[in-house]
């Protein structure tokens, strides 16, 4: 991953309906992308309680997006 990459792709299934997560490496909060034909749409992926889900380990917090620009 480049060091000003602020969204990295950590899944993806399927080839014509394509659904992928995304995690925002300044925040690590996830993002599934689903996408099928011209269409598409995203969304924040959350919690049993609501809140954002958080993958802490993809956090750049020793560059971190933001210090770098």
């Amino acid at each position: 991953m480049a060091k000003n990459e602020r969204f990295k792709k950590v899944y993806t299934q399927g080839a014509v309906s394509v659904a992928e997560v995304w995690v925002d490496t300044a925040t690590g909060v996830n993002y599934l992308f689903c996408s099928e034909g011209s269409g598409g749409g995203l969304t924040v992926l959350v919690d049993k309680d609501g809140k954002p889900l958080v993958s802490e380990e993809y956090i750049n917090e020793k560059i971190g997006f933001f210090n770098n620009n």
